[in-house]
């Protein structure tokens, strides 16, 4: 056992006892701490970028706040766009935490966007509840075969799963592309290319006295059910145990490509769905409006969120306040809508580089006695 140093030991008033003292620690609060310094060094960087763009870093941020959550309208504003993220924030998570990282979540929310048009334009005569439950369960399953194609790349032939999954989004968006063109395409849109519209009538409700749709329903049940899944099941913990050490797994019997499969497919399906929501609740038909980058913003909330289905909720909510600013940056300080873009930039370098210091800073290390 390590001596003790003169720093480990104190004296009792009486001079007559010695007793050990450590120093000071926080175990539980590393995956808080380090995420909230990388979001500051953040702000620091952005700040200096707007100065150098001839822009007030403080009247910024004051913008920032007040286009996010200034007033009831701005909170709707960065609920409506947290739905879809936190639905794509899970596309990375849940096939994360069985090893295998994926960053496909724009193709599948794009295919599944297509997937839930086809099958809505199909049932279109059906009663609205039924049409788009049949949507969902179509986006769903298009997305989830998307993302598990890349983790079964991976797991069977080697394929990095972030190449695959990335090149897929490019497939996704050329698919959408010619579908809209082609055979899904609406002689009478005229000024973009777009698929038939669903009835007017089907589309998904909001939330009573808001202008919220129902996705942020689905996002926040789904994020629970992840929760619930992985923390609180048999099935979570094989996943978990494959994710944190693959030849263990395999050596104790556990059967890591259908562990594996499972996550990426019910990962996918979340973003399918949530492209089923950008279909049925905000455009009406499929095109190249449900490019939207939620996909993309999505790997930033599960990077954000420690890969934590609970933390997605509340991190969605922040980043889909950061997403709803753009317009405002532009009226206000002259800035380019792109401006929003550059803080996402910003923001997930900092978190990529953050990730070396965990189990490095000494405050957040468990003491354990030796004996």
């Amino acid at each position: 056992m390590k001596p003790a140093s003169i720093e480990d030991l104190t004296v009792t008033p009486a001079g007559s006892k010695m007793a050990w003292s450590r120093p000071l620690r926080l175990p539980g609060l590393e995956s808080i701490a380090i995420p909230v310094a990388a979001l500051l060094a953040s702000m620091i960087v952005f700040a200096i970028f707007c100065m150098f763009a001839g822009a007030n870093p403080i009247g910024v941020y004051v913008s920032l706040y007040k286009a996010g959550f200034g007033s009831w309208y701005s909170w709707q504003n960065s609920l409506l766009r947290a739905a879809p993220l936190m639905l794509c924030g899970l596309c990375t998570v849940l096939p994360a935490r069985a090893g295998v990282l994926t960053v496909g979540n724009e193709g599948a929310f794009i295919v599944g966007g297509l997937a839930a048009t086809a099958a809505g334009l199909a049932t279109q005569t059906a009663p609205a509840a039924i049409m788009l439950t049949i949507m969902a369960v179509a986006g769903g399953l298009a997305g989830g075969v998307w993302i598990a194609f890349a983790a079964a790349l991976q797991h069977y032939r080697g394929v990095n799963a972030v190449i695959s999954s990335l090149l897929l989004n490019y497939l996704g968006l050329a698919l959408l592309l010619q579908l809209v063109e082609g055979p899904m395409h609406d002689p009478g849109s005229l000024n973009f290319p777009a698929s038939y519209a669903i009835p007017e009538s089907h589309h998904l409700g909001v939330i009573p006295r808001t202008r919220i749709h129902l996705g942020l329903v689905f996002g926040a049940i789904a994020c629970l059910l992840a929760w619930f899944l992985l923390e609180r099941t048999v099935w979570g913990m094989k996943a978990k145990v494959t994710g944190g050490n693959a030849r263990a797994a395999a050596l104790v019997g556990l059967p890591l490509g259908r562990i594996i499969l499972l996550a990426a497919f019910l990962g996918g399906a979340c973003a399918g769905l949530a492209g089923m929501v950008e279909v049925a609740a905000v455009h009406g038909r499929a095109s190249q409006s449900i490019n939207a980058g939620y996909g993309y913003v999505g790997i930033l909330v599960a990077f954000l969120a420690r890969q934590s289905p609970l933390r997605v909720i509340w991190v969605s909510v922040l980043v889909g306040a950061m997403v709803a600013s753009g317009g405002i940056l532009q009226r206000a300080h002259d800035l380019p809508d792109a401006t929003v873009a550059v803080l996402e930039g910003i923001v997930f370098v900092m978190i990529l580089a953050s990730e070396s210091l965990y189990g490095r800073i000494p405050l957040f290390q468990r003491v354990t006695d030796a004996g």
